[in-house]
C-alpha cells in the first residue's frame, strides 16, 4: 500500500502487462480452416478430424491490450529516458490520454484437450488454466501526478484493478440441425475451480489540495480470496486502526478458494457462399469463499494539515517533497477498515459476444474473407473490436490468414499460420503483432498477443 502515486500509472502498465485483454482466445483463428480450437470462440464449430493435444503445449494464449502505452509513461529527454512526471516533459501528452486508461493481461493454457466425432456431432473435452489481470486508471490521476498545484481539486473515481486465476473443465458438443438445412448449433458446459481472486475498486476520491490543508472524500472496497491472505493494520494517533498493507503470512495454504460454472452457446448458418455465426462465451460465475474484505464502509472524509503544499519548487514544502510524504501515507489517508472474513461472494466471469460472417470466393473456395465483431462485457473492463481477415487454404496441410482489427484499443494487425499434416499439427499466430521494443525488450505499444500449439490429429 505504501506506493509512490507518481509511479502508479507506470507500475500499473508494467504489472498488468498492458491490456484489457480480453477474451482468452486468438480471434485470428476464428475463420481459419484446420485450426482445431475454433470451438473455443464459437461452440458450434467442429473439426474434420479427431485430435488430442500435446499436454500443456496444445494451445497457449497470452494477450495484453490497452489504450495507454509505455511511450505515454516514459519519455526521452536529451537522450535520457524519464518518467512523465519529469518537469522537462511537456504536459501536452495528457491531451492524448483517454478519460480512463484500460490495461490488462490475460492468459489461457490448455493442459489437455481432445476432440472426436460421436453422438451425431463433434465433441471436445478440455482442461484449461486461466488468469486475468485488469486495471482501470482515470486520467485525473495522471493529471494530479503531473500538474500538482496547477489544479486545486481532483475527482479521481473508478480507479480499479482485478486479478483472477482459475481452472476449467469444459465439455462441448456441436451438430448440424437436420430440420433446418445449413444450421449448426453447439454448446459447452464448464466446471470452474477458483484459486485466487483480488478485486479493488476505489469508487471515489474527491481531493482538494491547498497550501494550508488537504481534504479528501474517499470510498473504496478491496475483496481478496487467496489462501493465507491477511491485511496488515496500523493504529493512528486517534486510536483508529486502518489497513496499511497486505501479506501472505497466514497458514500459507494453497488450493481451491471457489467453485463455479459457465456456459458457451453458439450457432452457424450457411447460405450460398456466406456462413453466418454467433457465439456467446463464459456465461457464468465463481462463488468465492473466505472473502477478506477491506473497506471505507461508505464515503469517508479526511482533512489534515499534515501536508502543506507550496507552489514554490525551491521551498522545503514544495509540491514535489510534500507529495512524496503524502503518497507514502496514502494508506493512512484512505483509512480502509479490515472487515475480516465476510464469507462467500459470487463473481461473474464477464461474457464475450462473437458475431461473424464468412464469404468464400465462388471461383476459388480455398480463399475466403471474414468479418468478426467481438465484444467483452465485464463492468469497468468492457471492450469491443471489429476484425477483417483474409483466409487461405492452398493445400490441405497448410492454412494461413492475415487480418486487421479496429476497436477500443486502436488499430492492430494479426496473422496465423497453421500446419495440419496427418497425425501432426502446429500453429502460431498473433492478434496484435509486436511493434517496437524498448532496449529491455518491453513492447512500447501495450497491445500484443501470442497463440501457439501442438496437436495430434487422427
Amino acid at each position: 500500500m505504501k506506493t509512490n502515486i507518481r509511479l502508479f500509472a507506470a507500475c500499473a502498465v508494467i504489472a498488468a502487462g498492458g491490456a484489457m485483454a480480453s477474451a482468452q482466445n486468438t480471434n485470428s483463428g476464428y475463420f481459419l480452416d484446420g485450426y482445431n480450437y475454433r470451438y473455443q470462440m464459437n461452440p458450434a464449430f467442429g473439426n474434420d478430424m479427431n485430435f488430442v493435444s500435446f499436454p500443456v503445449l496444445g494451445n497457449i494464449n497470452a494477450a495484453m491490450r490497452g489504450n495507454i502505452h509505455m511511450t505515454d509513461i516514459y519519455h526521452v529527454v536529451d537522450g535520457r529516458t524519464v518518467l512523465f512526471t519529469n518537469p522537462e516533459v511537456s504536459s501536452s501528452f495528457l491531451n492524448g490520454l483517454s478519460s480512463t486508461s484500460k490495461l490488462g493481461l490475460d492468459m489461457k493454457i490448455n493442459v489437455l484437450s481432445g476432440g472426436f466425432k460421436a453422438w451425431g456431432g463433434y465433441n471436445t473435452i478440455s482442461i484449461n488454466a486461466r488468469a486475468d489481470v485488469h486495471a482501470g486508471v482515470p486520467k485525473t490521476l495522471f493529471e494530479m501526478a503531473k500538474l500538482g498545484l496547477s489544479n486545486r481539486s481532483y475527482d479521481i473515481h473508478n480507479l480499479n484493478a482485478s486479478a483472477m486465476g482459475y481452472a476449467e473443465i469444459a465439455l462441448n458438443h456441436s451438430r448440424d440441425i437436420k430440420q433446418v438445412p445449413g444450421l449448426r448449433a453447439g454448446a459447452a458446459v464448464k466446471f470452474l475451480i477458483g484459486f485466487a481472486n483480488v478485486q479493488a475498486n476505489f469508487k471515489e476520491a474527491d481531493l482538494t489540495l491547498g497550501e494550508d490543508a488537504w481534504t479528501g472524500t474517499t470510498n473504496a472496497d478491496i475483496y481478496a480470496n487467496l489462501g493465507g491472505f491477511q491485511y496488515e493494520t496500523k493504529t493512528r494517533d486517534d486510536g483508529r486502526r486502518y489497513v496499511s498493507g497486505m501479506n501472505m503470512d497466514g497458514d500459507g495454504s494453497v488450493g481451491p478458494n471457489g467453485f463455479g460454472m459457465s456456459f458457451d452457446l453458439g450457432a452457424t448458418y450457411k447460405w450460398r457462399d456466406f456462413n453466418f455465426s454467433l457465439g456467446v462465451l463464459d456465461l457464468g460465475w465463481i462463488s468465492w469463499f473466505d472473502t477478506m474484505h477491506a473497506s471505507t464502509n461508505g464515503s469517508r472524509t479526511v482533512s489534515t494539515d499534515k501536508y502543506i503544499f507550496n507552489a514554490d519548487e525551491d521551498a522545503s514544502n514544495s509540491f514535489e517533497s510534500e507529495w512524496d510524504r503524502l503518497s507514502d501515507d496514502l494508506a493512512e489517508l484512505y483509512q480502509l477498515t479490515d472487515n475480516g472474513n465476510t464469507g462467500t461472494r459470487n463473481v461473474g466471469l464477464g461474457a464475450t459476444l462473437n458475431v461473424g460472417v464468412d464469404y468464400a470466393l465462388p471461383y476459388y473456395r480455398r480463399l475466403h474473407f471474414g468479418l468478426l465483431s467481438s465484444s467483452r462485457f465485464q463492468s469497468n473492463y468492457t471492450w469491443t473490436e471489429v476484425r477483417i481477415s483474409a483466409n487461405v487454404n492452398p493445400v490441405d496441410c497448410f492454412s494461413a490468414d492475415a487480418n486487421v482489427a479496429f476497436g477500443t484499443f486502436g488499430t492492430s494487425f494479426g496473422w496465423m499460420l497453421n500446419f495440419n499434416h496427418r497425425y501432426f499439427n502446429i500453429f502460431l499466430g498473433m492478434d496484435h503483432t509486436l511493434g517496437k521494443l524498448s532496449k529491455e525488450g518491453i513492447p512500447l505499444n501495450s497491445n500484443a498477443s501470442m497463440n501457439f500449439g501442438i496437436n495430434f490429429p487422427f
